[in-house]
């Protein structure tokens, strides 16, 4: 079938009329074979069953005389673009998307409603503003002038991303894997800080990259990088942010700000790769190695064409770089999580499970680790350092009649509570009248000799003895 569909179109009509188109038939006999064309349906290119005119086939028949395949192709309509119906309110949609670039063919369709009360579809709008060059996609892509851009000394920008490689080993067999280069770039010398082939596109692998960068080159002031995984994510902010470097990402499809890193893959594509394709690549090992003897070769000593300096020069001119601490650095490129310790003094991170310092039960931690070796992790409580988070290893209970540890007795403060709320009771008391001390009977009446009826057996209350 053609590619093109009016060609298709002409090309069954043709073969529609085919038999009518005979010379040899006469006028008469045409017109049968017209009326019995006429009352068939035909299937059409596009896949529906058609049933044509008289009129039509004979319009074809004459067409196909006169102009050849070309009379056959279906003609355009003569007013298509042109709106029939509520032109004006087209006009005014079109008004609203200059207005507001932002406004979606559907919100335009809804303000014309509330506004004229007449639906207009939203599918219809979209078609029109497209013919018009008022989709939003070409409003966005206006040309925009872009200034040029240039760290004024070394390492005071760096620029990082990732550049995907040939598949090794090449040529491709079965196991070969994709490479990806990490590379950072100097702003302002265009040197090549640092590069590496790695297997897989992930936060340790753009870590690898920094971490050895730094500890050639120094510390930059701030690392410029896209919104891609390996360097959008919370363990590279911390590594940037215990090193005092700024990280900052690009905004989403805008690559001008990394001109010169763009400009580097091109370069390395067209005198590294090309070459390392045409000779073959054994494995990562030998292909790192020859890009490192490259970088410094070749790459870093040839005179850039826009400094008219070699980039290793233009970078040793601004003095020996700022080093960083051996122990911050080893601080910064650990990861770092927040867990809560459970009923049984342990934690759980990646799957597994490490065992605590019991004092930590129910509180939240901090774990900083090295993520290639997990087999000890740094405790950290409240910004202090609570041990080290080692295995569980899951052994045989102890039998309750083992005394279990006891927590440390507390220090006395000397402070009695209640000695002190009877105190202040007392305090507030005194001077009221107490009927505690008051006696039941009156001792003076006793002392004078009275004698008490009860105590005689005289009074009602007497006892028979």
């Amino acid at each position: 079938m053609p590619s093109d569909p009016a060609e298709a179109v002409a090309l069954f009509r043709f073969h529609l009329i085919a038999e009518a188109l005979n010379p040899a038939v006469g006028a008469a006999e045409r017109g049968l074979i017209i009326r019995g064309l006429a009352c068939l349906a035909h299937p059409h290119p596009d896949g529906t069953m058609r049933v044509y005119s008289r009129g039509t086939l004979d319009r074809w028949v004459r067409a196909y005389r006169a102009r050849g395949l070309a009379g056959l192709r279906p003609v355009a309509r003569s007013d298509i673009g042109a709106v029939r119906r509520h032109p004006e309110l087209l006009a005014e949609a079109a008004a609203l998307r200059v207005e507001v670039p932002a406004r979606s063919s559907g919100a335009i369709a809804d303000m014309l409603w509330r506004r004229h009360g007449v639906r207009v579809a939203e599918r219809t709008i979209r078609a029109h503003l497209r013919r018009r060059g008022l989709h939003r996609a070409a409003i966005g892509g206006i040309p925009r002038a872009f200034g040029r851009f240039e760290a004024e000394a070394p390492n005071e920008r760096w620029i990082t991303d990732v550049l995907v490689g040939p598949f090794v080993p090449y040529p491709r067999v079965a196991g070969s894997r994709r490479a990806k280069l990490f590379l950072i770039v100097d702003d302002h010398s265009r040197l090549l800080v640092h590069g590496r082939w790695m297997t897989e596109e992930n936060t340790r692998a753009g870590q690898d990259v920094l971490r050895e960068a730094i500890a050639r080159r120094g510390l930059p002031q701030v690392l410029h990088a896209d919104n891609g995984a390996p360097f959008a994510n919370a363990a590279l902010e911390r590594s940037c942010a215990v090193l005092g470097i700024r990280l900052v990402h690009s905004r989403p499809y805008s690559p001008q700000g990394r001109g010169k890193q763009e400009r580097l893959n091109r370069y390395i594509r067209q005198r590294f790769l090309a070459e390392a394709e045409a000779t073959g690549i054994a494995d990562f090992a030998s292909l790192n190695d020859r890009f490192m003897a490259w970088a410094e070769q070749v790459c870093n000593t040839r005179t850039h064409a826009e400094t008219n300096e070699t980039p290793i020069a233009r970078f040793t001119a601004g003095g020996p770089p700022r080093a960083a601490d051996p122990a911050v650095v080893a601080d910064a490129f650990r990861w770092s999580a927040v867990r809560l310790v459970t009923k049984t003094a342990t934690i759980s991170l990646t799957g597994r499970r490490f065992q605590v310092d019991p004092v930590l039960v129910g509180r939240r931690i901090e774990l900083r680790y090295d993520p290639t070796d997990m087999s000890c992790l740094d405790v950290f409580f409240e910004g202090r350092s609570a041990g080290m988070a080692t295995p569980l290893v899951i052994g045989a209970h102890v039998h309750p009649a083992v005394p279990q540890a006891q927590a440390p007795t507390p220090t006395p403060t000397g402070v009695d509570y209640l000695g002190m709320v009877l105190g202040a009771h007392e305090q507030a008391t005194v001077g009221a009248i107490s009927y505690r001390d008051v006696p039941l009977f009156d001792d003076d009446a006793d002392q004078d000799g009275e004698d008490d009826p009860e105590e005689d057996g005289d009074g009602p209350f007497a006892v028979a003895r």
